[in-house]
């Protein structure tokens, strides 16, 4: 496929600009860029029947984090169930395991439908975090939501244990990532 004219290149920057509130545009938007080598690492991961925790622990490579969790969303109990972690302290992992919907940024992504972001969480007064979450030690974090054409599947966050704030452009890999994996899961 070649890539399109100049006017598909500045729509696609507007799309990173305001964080993809049209999902089924920038998916046909982002078909027409090369992907990144970090996508094109994950993806390999993901080939056959993939070791999901493999593929979580060259996510966090690929962005330089510490922790992160790969969360399915089960319809039956409706809440999202942990498929993969790393990085979690053992006293969290019952709150991990298991994470009803609008609850702590992986809750609140599936809630949204959209990526939720904390530059730092052990300061973060939004609401969003949980006051137990400080116990991960981590600073920047981002989830976002593992979808399918608008059908929640899960969710996929990841953190460093510094403050950071991640770029619309790794915001925008990142669901791109998580499309992929829905795209795997439904087989």
């Amino acid at each position: 496929m070649t890539v399109p004219g100049r006017s598909a290149q500045r729509i696609h920057r507007r799309r990173i600009s305001v964080l993809h509130s049209d999902k089924p545009a920038f998916r046909v938007i982002a078909r027409y860029f090369k992907m990144s080598d970090r996508i094109k690492t994950i993806n390999a991961a993901m080939r056959g029947n993939p070791d999901w925790q493999k593929v979580l622990d060259i996510i966090l490579q690929a962005y330089d984090c510490q922790t992160g969790t790969l969360h399915h969303w089960n319809d039956l109990r409706a809440m999202l169930e942990l498929v993969a972690h790393r990085g979690i302290p053992r006293e969290l992992m019952d709150k991990v395991e298991r994470i009803p919907m609008g609850k702590g940024i992986a809750g609140a992504a599936a809630e949204r439908m959209e990526p939720v972001q904390l530059c730092n969480l052990q300061t973060d007064t939004s609401g969003v975090a949980r006051p137990r979450a400080r116990k991960t030690k981590v600073g920047g974090s981002v989830a976002v939501p593992i979808d399918m054409g608008g059908l929640l599947m899960g969710t996929l966050g990841i953190g460093k244990t510094e403050p950071y704030e991640f770029t619309p452009a790794e915001t925008t890999e990142l669901l791109q990532i998580a499309h992929n994996i829905a795209e795997k899961w439904m087989g």
